[in-house]
């Protein structure tokens, strides 16, 4: 019969012992291959181990780790004793690579804290305890290591084991217990401390092999995320998938979710083994006894409720370097569905120490926040207490497809759920037909001065006098009245973006050909009106030389940024991203007005 799995984190902060932790526990119970503990013997010779066993090389495999004494990324390690077999997720500690630690912990049922005795409770310990609780983890064991450095204090650990009670008070834990070690030493890892006979509790590898993580009470029911559509010939069609909840039999009858369609279950497989039934974890292939709407990213259900909706709030780990803002669009992936989705608004962010709400219109990396999220089709979702199967996302940088955020759901949110998208009998084509023309929107961007708007106005005037139907959106005349209630903070200055290509995409609808003259100098906003607007958007980069737009300075903004008079100005104090992807590039300082727009319509082939 095979043994139970636990999968556990070691976390905590930068030196707290995590690696040196696990590294003891394995050497000491005889877990070792002969070959890795000569190899750990022989490294240990060279380093910081005073010739003694450094443990933590077991688990820091890479250079940087080993010449820096630090973890860096997420060491996976499997390990069995007698009574239970276990996979360990050993994390960093540093800040830097808080994201490694949420990888980690998102697989993990328990988490071994790591708090130094000589410091305490400290920042980075309450994030990482915020974020095991972010995904999901009710168990942990709190090692207060280095005992051997406060010479075995009694007291001190009393001290520390009241700073977590009072950290874990409104936490929903079913298990918070301290027990006193040194990785070093390896008092209580495997074996009893003779240094600390006040302690009466279990070592840290009993406590492991007892401790009680029973699964989720079953239920009268069945969901499962269809994960692919298997279809090796036409005689068969199969959805496949983990089984998130519940379990499943042949002849139950389920249904397919957001269509709503009910089919009986024809036929399980497991592998390619038939069975009669199948449990949550069992990943399968299921068929049906009749062709309905199923597909990659659908629900098949029995019995139990799933949300349906486009808009919902949701606690993030932020985990990119450019920093959240609302208004931006990224791809959200949420169980099998990939949807694009946008932060429509950021409620607030959580204080680390303390828990605190604080207001803010940004969301810098490795802070933790409540915002509200908005997916441009209809997802299927639950709240991540009720199922966290259904409740837990991550976000995708849509230019650099890099992990942005994890989150869970929170509740979704009703007050937009009856707006839908109302369908006119006069559309874009006939409208477009009625012009004469084709629709597009001609995004300029660049400098302060670089010459956008010039451009724009002789480009407007060429078409205009070709009969065309043009509405030009300039900058200036734009905040002064749409957007006269946003600031120039980077959080405002999207959400400009992101209303003027709103604006642009529904006079794109009507027919009309837009020019816009902004700024817009991040690529990720640029990137977001493309988005929006879609194929009608073109994008002209006016490349003029920093020093030539300020030598102009016709408004004479720049010389009040040079003194310190105009906070967030491009280019002075606050950056310009050059487009890397632009439809075509101009420039002022050798062409004339006139060549750049013959250049631009070109382009356009109008």
């Amino acid at each position: 019969m095979a043994k139970e799995l636990l999968k556990f984190i070691t976390c905590g902060s930068v030196d707290d012992g995590k690696s040196t932790l696990i590294g003891h526990m394995l050497y000491d119970a005889k877990l070792l291959f002969t070959d890795q503990e000569q190899s750990l013997k022989l490294d240990s010779m060279v380093g910081s181990a005073d010739g003694n066993i450094d443990y933590s090389l077991l688990l820091d495999g890479l250079m940087a780790e080993r010449e820096q004494g630090i973890t860096i990324d997420v060491a996976y390690r499997y390990f069995s004793t007698e009574k239970r077999s276990f996979i360990v997720a050993d994390t960093p500690g540093h800040e830097e690579y808080t994201r490694n630690m949420a990888v980690g912990a998102s697989f993990a049922q328990l988490a071994i804290l790591l708090i130094d005795a000589t410091k305490g409770v400290v920042v980075q310990t309450r994030r990482h305890l915020r974020i095991c609780a972010l995904m999901g983890i009710k168990h942990y064991i709190f090692a207060v290591n280095k005992m051997d450095l406060v010479n075995y204090d009694e007291a001190r650990f009393h001290e520390i084991e009241e700073q977590l009670s009072h950290e874990t008070a409104d936490m929903d834990c079913e298990l918070a217990m301290a027990i006193p070690v040194s990785a070093t030493i390896g008092d209580n890892i495997n074996a009893p401390s003779t240094n600390m006979p006040w302690y009466k509790g279990n070592t840290l590898l009993a406590t492991l092999e007892d401790v009680d993580i029973s699964p989720r009470a079953d239920v009268d029911g069945f969901l499962m995320s269809v994960q692919r559509v298997c279809r090796p010939n036409r005689t068969f069609r199969g959805f496949q998938g983990e089984i998130a909840t519940g379990h499943i039999h042949v002849g139950d009858e389920v249904t397919s979710l957001p269509s709503g369609e009910t089919a009986k279950v024809s036929e399980i497989l497991i592998s390619d083994k038939n069975a009669d039934e199948a449990l949550a974890g069992n990943p399968v292939t299921v068929t049906l006894d009749r062709e309905i709407d199923v597909s990659r990213g659908c629900v098949l259900s029995r019995n139990i409720s799933v949300d349906s909706g486009r808009e919902f709030l949701a606690e993030l780990l932020w985990m990119d370097e450019v920093k959240l803002v609302r208004g931006r669009n990224y791809y959200l992936k949420l169980a099998t569905q990939t949807l694009p989705a946008v932060i429509s608004d950021i409620r607030y962010k959580i204080d680390v120490n303390t828990g605190d709400h604080i207001q803010s219109d940004e969301v810098e990396k490795n802070e933790l926040a409540v915002c509200g999220v908005s997916v441009g089709e209809r997802a299927l979702f639950s709240t991540f207490s009720a199922m966290p199967e259904l409740g837990s996302f991550i976000l995708i940088d849509r230019v650099t497809n890099a992990t942005a955020a994890c989150g869970i759901i929170l509740k979704a949110e009703r007050n937009k759920r009856n707006l839908s998208w109302q369908q006119v009998d006069i559309d874009r084509q006939m409208r477009e037909e009625s012009l004469g023309q084709k629709a597009r929107t001609i995004w300029f961007t660049g400098l302060s001065g670089s010459g956008k708007s010039a451009i724009g106005n002789a480009l407007e005037k060429r078409l205009h006098s070709m009969g065309m139907h043009t509405m030009l959106l300039d900058g200036d005349n734009v905040r002064m009245g749409l957007n006269r209630d946003l600031s120039f903070s980077e959080a405002d200055r999207a959400e400009n973006i992101r209303r003027i290509a709103e604006v642009a995409r529904l006079l794109n609808e009507a027919g009309i050909i837009v020019i816009t003259t902004f700024i817009s100098p991040l690529r990720i906003d640029r990137h977001n009106a493309r988005i929006i607007i879609g194929d009608s958007y073109s994008e002209v980069y006016v490349n003029t030389p920093l020093a030539v737009c300020e030598q102009r300075d016709v408004k004479g903004l720049y010389k009040r940024a040079r003194a310190g008079e105009i906070e967030f100005f491009t280019g002075i104090n606050s950056p310009y991203e050059i487009p890397r992807n632009a439809d075509v590039t101009v420039e002022t300082v050798e062409s004339s007005i006139e060549e750049n727009v013959d250049k631009i319509m070109e382009m356009l082939k109008l």
